[in-house]
């Protein structure tokens, strides 16, 4: 007998298809926003090729962070949302 199989399985899903359809929108125009405008000018460069490189490596990786804070404020968002359901 696995541990996993004893775990309870829970009610609700915790990831909706929308929700990923709003995780992709939400990352992708973070990610626009910050490789195109606001990271390019603080490259220190004067080539355009090593501008658009690092920023857009540099927006990639902050996209990253931005997608797992994302998910996590939504957890977190559910369960305070259901435990003041339990308590009423």
């Amino acid at each position: 007998m696995h541990l996993l199989s004893q775990m309870a399985k829970p009610e609700v899903p915790i990831i909706k298809k929308s929700d990923l359809v709003v995780d992709v929108i939400a990352v992708g125009a973070f990610f626009l926003v910050f490789a195109f405008v606001l990271l390019p000018p603080h490259v220190p460069s004067e080539n355009p090729l090593w501008i658009k490189m690092w920023s857009i490596g540099s927006a990639a990786c902050m996209s990253g962070v931005f997608w797992i804070a994302l998910n996590m404020f939504r957890v977190v968002f559910r369960y305070q949302k259901e435990l003041n359901a339990r308590r009423r």
